[in-house]
């Protein structure tokens, strides 16, 4: 392990760390939007828009980010949709979580029980208001473990964004190998600069996973 090789890297390696969140956490905030939309249309069972979102909920969860990115990148120039990389990076994680958020959210909503909704209309409360304020902040307490599962499933996906030419972490740990071939001190660097960006939220989203639960049954 050469010590003043990584210290020459690691500014390389902060831009790409930098991006890499950049991307990520806009397709995240895309995904989490698209999720609670889909997840309303499940939950009110939205005629037409509820097979629409079915369809896509099965076409993006069963193809891989790859696949994804290289039909969004490569293939929609050919219609006229031109796109750069980055937008590409976020709209492909963005779809791709956005299935895994309907989901969850799903999931959530439907673990409240019908009495709650029952007896929010009864108090005269609109369908819209009893969603806002009764069922929905209970089903995000809920999804909360799978939220942050899926924020961290998809920040780890950003490693295939190197397949679009983006300069992320793992095309900075490719192309430093392929001039210098310094292995080992570029695949540690891209370990750590991964767990630099990995493990603030999965502590962070422990600690929200708990205060979650206190918040429902208060232990």
């Amino acid at each position: 392990m050469d010590i003043d090789i990584l210290k020459e890297y690691i500014p390389l390696y902060k831009e790409a760390l930098i991006l890499t969140l950049k991307i990520g956490w806009q397709g995240i905030f895309l995904s989490l939007i698209l999720g609670l939309i889909g997840a309303a249309i499940l939950h009110f069972k939205v005629p037409v828009l509820k097979t629409i979102t079915g369809i896509y909920i099965e076409i993006f969860r069963n193809t891989p980010l790859l696949v994804q990115l290289f039909f969004i990148y490569f293939a929609l120039p050919k219609v006229g949709i031109q796109i750069t990389a980055e937008t590409c990076g976020v709209l492909g994680l963005g779809l791709l979580g956005g299935a895994y958020m309907i989901e969850t959210f799903r999931s959530g909503l439907e673990s409240i029980p019908t009495i709650q909704t029952e007896s929010a209309l009864s108090l005269g409360m609109t369908n819209g208001q009893t969603f806002y304020h009764v069922i929905l902040p209970q089903a995000v307490s809920v999804s909360v473990p799978g939220l942050l599962a899926n924020v961290i499933f998809l920040l780890k996906e950003t490693s295939v964004f190197s397949t679009i030419s983006l300069m992320d972490l793992m095309f900075t740990a490719k192309d430093l190998i392929g001039m210098y071939a310094k292995t080992i001190e570029c695949l540690f660097l891209l370990v750590v600069f991964y767990l630099i960006m990995l493990l603030p939220v999965s502590l962070l989203g422990a600690i929200i996973e708990r205060r979650a639960r206190y918040g429902q049954f208060g232990d």
